[in-house]
């Protein structure tokens, strides 16, 4: 006889359904897991040999074959032990094995018995409820998993012993319930920061139409105060991107006890990340900063110190919105539609332009500095903008009296705009930023003397087609900002202005 368990298989943030194969055969004593499996799951014979025997269940002495079908689909990861654990049970008649064809069933055993928190489970939660089917899991990524579905039934378990007194009636199990973080402390707040006007513009401009920002600016100016104080004028998740945000959170496994999150993701990686840690791969092609911070912020900070090569991996991500890896065995695709907010000194000394202040090598130091940025790079940066240094005479003075909190509204209200426009629209956008080249053209036609304005522009600097929209798509946000239903010359001067900078760069194309 044969015991079936239905477990899953990670390919990107999509589980695939794998049939765990187990039969108990006549022979010499063996134990033997086939159908291609890494590391983890091949030791799994001795996590699942030592929970059964802490359960009271010892191994027959007979020949045991686990086969994981499909067979030429890597298996990774050790939560094959609960479904593996599972199937001899019931080839040995311990638990009804018609009452797991309705699971899909994943989890870590310990070696006594206890089922320990894998990653995956609200993937594997989604699938099971396409598949019309209920899910086991552990204990403590149960209230993950309860975010599938309100209907689906969800057996979260604690130990072996546990599942098998579920099974035989004698200790129901309650189903779990969905859970959201509670976020510690007050997000900081913009008026903290004395000056910056210019700045502070550009971040709700960014803020509102999800534009890639770039600040320049002397250390101690208030770059990196500035970016750590978007997250608090960004509107909350919405359902659909709180779900994509999540999965990704648990493919990765940094879901704390299974709670979710209703606030952007905000990630900054020191300069030294590799392009592995940066875009995602390595061995099981895990997702990297770029899929972690998707619908939220990616923060690079002293921009120009990140290794060129990586920084010229962020382009494709940036203008598809996804991540494809691709590796000798297997390829992954892994949504990565962020935002870029980078920060950089003018030069190495951070000495250039600053009041008072000598670049000792003068203009190349500064060249040498900004050309490790490459061109077709910053053309995908939308808002670029100079952070001088704060004088005294504004660390003097009382703080501004606009906060974060009318900042947010004001880039809600133009969030909300664009969404109305999109959806009525039939487009899948929920962004300026997301719209494609075509539809910008017609959604943020300016009038008569923005494109005058524009078109004198893009002739003295020679404005490349990626840059020509953008500017569209930039004055298009501040026309929402003010409530206008047509892109005026005020909006495209503004645009171009955070534009302007890219022409002075001496950067390397």
């Amino acid at each position: 006889m044969v015991a079936h368990v239905t477990t899953v298989a990670f390919e990107g943030i999509e589980a695939v359904p794998v049939d765990v194969q187990v039969q108990i055969a006549p022979g010499m004593p063996a134990f033997h897991v086939v159908g291609l499996p890494d590391k983890a799951v091949a030791e799994s014979r001795e996590r699942v040999r030592s929970a059964l025997i802490a359960s009271g269940l010892a191994l027959p002495p007979k020949r045991i074959t686990v086969n994981l079908a499909p067979a030429d689909l890597p298996k990774e990861g050790s939560h094959y032990d609960l479904p593996i654990a599972l199937g001899l049970m019931a080839a040995m008649g311990a638990v009804p094995s018609e009452m797991l064809g309705e699971f899909i069933v994943l989890g870590e055993l310990s070696l006594d018995g206890t089922v320990s928190r894998v990653a995956g489970v609200l993937p594997a939660a989604i699938g099971a409820n396409g598949l019309d089917r209920g899910l086991i899991c552990p204990a403590d990524c149960g209230p993950e998993a309860a975010w599938a579905s309100g209907e689906m039934d969800i057996v979260a378990v604690r130990s072996l012993i546990a599942l098998a007194n579920h099974f035989k009636g004698t200790q129901v199990l309650a189903r779990p319930e969905p859970a959201i973080r509670e976020d510690d402390g007050a997000l900081p707040d913009l008026a903290d920061i004395k000056g910056q006007e210019t700045a502070k513009r550009a971040l709700e401009v960014a803020a509102a139409g999800g534009h890639n920002l770039l600040m320049i600016g002397p250390p101690g100016a208030g770059k990196s105060m500035l970016a750590s104080r978007l997250p608090s004028i960004l509107p909350p998740l919405t359902p659909k991107e709180l779900l994509e945000v999540s999965m990704i959170s648990s493919i990765a496994g940094s879901l704390s006890g299974g709670r979710l999150s209703v606030q952007r993701p905000f990630r900054a990686p020191h300069h030294s990340a590799s392009m592995a840690a940066l875009v995602g791969g390595g061995i099981r092609a895990r997702p990297g900063e770029v899929s972690m911070s998707h619908n939220g912020v990616l923060f690079l900070d002293e921009l120009p110190e990140f290794t060129p090569q990586v920084l010229d991996s962020l382009r494709q991500p940036l203008e598809a919105g996804e991540t494809m890896i691709v590796r000798a065995n297997h390829r992954v695709k892994y949504p990565s539609r962020f935002q870029l907010i980078a920060a950089m000194n003018p030069c190495r000394c951070g000495k250039a332009g600053a009041p008072g202040e000598t670049c000792r090598r003068g203009p190349r130091c500064a060249a040498d500095y900004q050309a490790r940025i490459s061109g077709p790079l910053l053309d995908r940066i939308d808002i670029q903008i100079e952070v001088p240094a704060v004088s005294a005479t504004d660390l003097i003075v009382p703080p501004p009296a606009e906060g974060s909190a009318a900042i947010a509204e004001r880039v809600a209200l133009a969030r909300n705009l664009q969404t109305e426009r999109y959806s009525a629209l039939g487009l899948p956008y929920r962004t300026n930023a997301e719209c494609s080249a075509g539809e910008i053209e017609e959604i943020g036609r300016p009038d008569e003397g923005g494109m005058q304005l524009l078109r004198d522009f893009a002739e003295a600097v020679r404005l490349s087609a990626r840059g020509y929209h953008r500017v569209l798509k930039v004055g298009r946000t501040l026309a929402d900002l003010d409530g206008a239903d047509r892109v005026g010359r005020i909006h495209i001067a503004e645009a171009l202005n955070y534009r302007a900078i890219t022409d002075r760069l001496p950067v390397a194309a």
